[in-house]
């Protein structure tokens, strides 16, 4: 599937996408992860998405079927995950692009983990490129 047979759609999160977001959170890798060290219930996750914890949150849509999320910080971070059997369809790139331009910033940011080779590689495809490795020490 090439970038121009993909159509691309970003609606906003809802309530009713708690089941999609919880079975996508299921399938990464969590060695790769940044934003959790272990998997939340899901009633810890419900409370989580309504919350509201980013400015702006969408469910990305192909032809009305949900195949991912896509988020932006009050800071100006992107996160984004596809379901897995559609990695490397162009999806992405094409979500990434659609953000932005519906949410122009100055600059964006990506927190990606040192050891997820797969989303380093796609941001620098996306001409993203390195600015700090960030060091935690939690007690």
């Amino acid at each position: 599937m090439k970038n121009d047979e993909i159509f691309v759609k970003l609606r906003s999160v809802k309530k009713s996408d708690c089941i999609f977001l919880y079975d996508l959170l299921k399938e990464r890798d969590p060695r790769a992860n940044i934003s959790h060290k272990k998997m939340p219930s899901f009633a810890q996750h419900v409370k989580f998405v309504m919350s509201k914890p980013y400015s702006k949150w969408y469910i990305i849509e192909t032809f009305k079927n949900a195949v991912g999320s896509i988020y932006l910080t009050k800071d100006n971070e992107i996160g984004i995950f596809i379901k897995k059997d559609l990695h490397g369809k162009g999806i992405a790139s094409l979500a990434i692009n659609l953000l932005m331009k519906k949410h122009p910033r100055f600059r964006y940011l990506a927190n990606v983990n040192p050891k997820n080779k797969k989303s380093i590689q796609f941001f620098k495809n996306q001409k993203f490129h390195l600015i700090q490795h960030t060091y935690e020490l939690e007690k």
